[in-house]
């Protein structure tokens, strides 16, 4: 699933490929994608003559927003966005198409056929969901010691489920959940609550760092993941746990285990995570 780095590496691509496109129709070949309206059609009859203006991001959501309209997208687990001519042959796995009038097309690909699209009064998308249910991305200036110790102390739930949920903290998924958690040799099952003020702000820091350090190097190649132009995340060759089951710990040579936590498949090196 495209998380964070993913999500703004893709949010950069598209800001230099789009911006200033007005569209001229939209083509939907899998409706359930389209959330709010409901209506495909009434979906596009809202976009055509919008003018892209600018892409912005909040946790794992592109906003798009146009000349009246603000379009939130979810790419779930394989979404991807392209921008084509025209007259390139469609894959067979494009759901919704934006045709631009300089014969250009914004094409969304989806092979699991997860993904959302909601559309709002350009200002209003804060005030309903998916945004309005968002926490803070790790590196805003909300994301506090002071905030996330509020939460963990809130819960009884392991520090890698809080680290997961949205609404806690946004744009943290799986594999950089286990890669901070290694950074801050934190055991991802220990109870939130239970963790120092020390501990908590190493939580903290390693997710600041290591999702600043993978927007910088494009985010994690994982499988399918491509940015917007068909380029592949470097933060893979970064990674200390993730994916690494059985291979070395780089701190101390413990071999890497696998775990299920949270329903999730988990990477840790039992010596190092306590």
């Amino acid at each position: 699933m495209p998380e964070l780095p993913e999500v703004e590496t893709v949010r950069k691509t598209l800001k230099t490929l789009v911006l200033d496109k007005e569209i001229k129709d939209v083509s939907i070949f899998w409706g359930n994608i389209i959330k709010k309206p409901q209506d495909p059609e009434i979906f596009k009859s809202l976009l055509i003559g919008q003018k892209l203006q600018d892409i912005m991001r909040q946790g794992k959501f592109l906003i798009f927003k146009m000349t009246d309209i603000t379009m939130v997208s979810h790419l779930r687990m394989e979404g991807k966005f392209g921008l084509y001519e025209g007259s390139e042959p469609r894959a067979k796995h494009t759901h919704v198409v934006f045709h631009f009038t300089d014969g250009t097309e914004l094409r969304y690909n989806d092979v699991r056929k997860f993904g959302t699209m909601h559309l709002f009064n350009k200002g209003e998308e804060g005030q309903e969901k998916p945004l309005n249910q968002l926490g803070p991305d790790p590196f805003a200036p909300a994301f506090t010691i002071d905030y996330f110790l509020e939460k963990l102390q809130k819960t009884t739930r392991n520090i890698k489920a809080v680290l997961l949920d949205q609404s806690i903290v946004a744009g943290l998924g799986n594999i950089y959940v286990d890669e901070a958690l290694f950074r801050a040799r934190i055991h991802p099952e220990r109870t939130a609550k239970d963790l120092t003020r020390e501990e908590a702000e190493q939580v903290r820091e390693k997710s600041i760092e290591t999702i600043l350090e993978a927007v910088e190097q494009g985010g994690t190649t994982i499988r399918t993941y491509l940015n917007g132009q068909g380029e592949m995340g470097m933060f893979q060759q970064k990674l200390n746990v993730y994916g690494k089951e059985n291979t070395e710990c780089p701190g101390c040579g413990t071999p890497i285990v696998k775990l299920k936590v949270s329903g999730r498949g988990t990477h840790i090196c039992p010596d190092c995570q306590v």
